[in-house]
């Protein structure tokens, strides 16, 4: 597996995650109804399949790599939908994460 398809699986585990939970708030929150929460669960669902497909097969790894993403795609999703604008330090946080990212994930390391 190549590492753009690892970082693509990333990803879609964010989309399926982020959205999921955003849903829910949604749903919850903002008074929006069954049909988001509901909705919201079935992504969060979908997040737990996608990251059962990175090639390394050690879960504390891709989970604590994920947590990198996750923050970095939260960020993101606020921009995108709820029009968060980040400051200076949550983008200097969340290039550290996805530095972290990278040496957890894709650092050469001896086979075995």
């Amino acid at each position: 597996m190549t590492v753009l398809t690892s970082i693509g699986l990333f990803v879609l585990a964010a989309i399926a995650e982020i959205g999921g939970a955003w849903l829910v708030w949604q749903g919850v929150r903002e008074k929006r109804g069954l049909v988001f929460v509901g909705a919201g669960v079935i992504a969060l669902g979908l997040y737990g399949f996608v990251a059962t497909l990175q090639p390394s097969p050690h879960f504390g790894r891709i989970l604590a790599a994920y947590g990198g993403v996750f923050v970095a795609g939260s960020l993101a999703w606020g921009i995108i939908f709820d029009g968060f604008r980040p400051d200076r330090y949550d983008i200097i946080g969340a290039g550290i994460c996805l530095i972290g990212v990278a040496v957890i994930m894709y650092a050469p390391r001896a086979a075995g």
